[in-house]
């Protein structure tokens, strides 16, 4: 299980809200506003060689954050927010391993199976991450979209796991309904990315302490890798990043 680490752009700073009050007209519920760059954020996790995180951009007035941040280290961060056809190619360009894509695959709460032939035509499966964030109704996960308000009809489920996983190299997860709360991750949703996807999976939504850490080795099976958003004392919470850093680099050692 690897620390995959993170910055959260909203309005042009590194922020920690709580995802499921991204909505339009209104400021978001926010547990942490950093007074540190984008870049800094970068520097550190290059330094400590945490490869695979991601930049998010959240809403608009973000792109000159987004690129400080790859900019400090090209090639080490994948980049999401946004994403489209149109401009995907431009952020690989600007520094980014890989560009994450949710909302632009879309239709009318269809997944658009043409504009992710499309996507994977333009960039490659191997440059491209599906984040199949999800909130669950009626006993059922589906991915949302439009920074996580608006339910889609695809599910998350082995079979779409199994679909997708031919379209992409990794799936970015998070459990919008825990997600920034710091009340407990979704085990469940864990479970199923352990035993179903085919491809490596990053789960985030409700890390808390070392207990979480270890429970989410287990039930994930060393197959799906964490971020950690609210809890580390990066942004505010009260575990240590060191010592994240440091538990996951011997998460599987025994």
């Amino acid at each position: 299980m690897k620390l995959r680490p993170c910055i959260d752009l909203h309005n042009g700073k590194v922020k920690q809200i709580v995802g499921g009050s991204l909505a339009d007209g209104r400021e978001p519920e926010t547990n942490f506003v950093s007074e540190k760059s984008p870049s800094w954020f970068a520097e550190l996790y290059k330094s400590d060689g945490l490869t695979g995180g991601h930049v998010i951009k959240l809403g608009s007035g973000n792109e000159g954050a987004a690129r400080d941040a790859l900019a400090a280290w090209p090639g080490g961060l994948q980049l999401g927010g946004g994403i489209t056809i149109k401009n995907a190619v431009q952020w690989l360009d600007a520094g980014a391993a890989q560009v994450i894509v949710t909302s632009a695959i879309f239709h009318g709460g269809q997944l658009d199976s043409e504009r992710l032939d499309d996507l994977v035509s333009k960039v490659g499966k191997e440059r491209l991450v599906l984040d199949l964030s999800c909130r669950k109704k009626e006993g059922q996960y589906y991915v949302v979209t439009d920074r996580w308000q608006t339910f889609t009809e695809t599910t998350v489920n082995a079979e779409a796991l199994r679909q997708l996983s031919d379209c992409c190299c990794e799936f970015l997860v998070h459990g919008v309904d825990v997600e920034g709360k710091q009340q407990g991750m979704d085990e469940e949703l864990i479970e199923l990315l352990a035993n179903h996807s085919p491809i490596p999976c990053v789960y985030a939504g409700g890390v808390r302490s070392f207990e979480d850490l270890a429970k989410l080795n287990e039930i994930g099976q060393g197959r799906v890798d964490v971020t950690i958003g609210s809890a580390l004392d990066l942004f505010g919470g009260t575990l240590s990043y060191r010592d994240v850093v440091e538990y996951c680099q011997n998460s599987g050692s025994g």
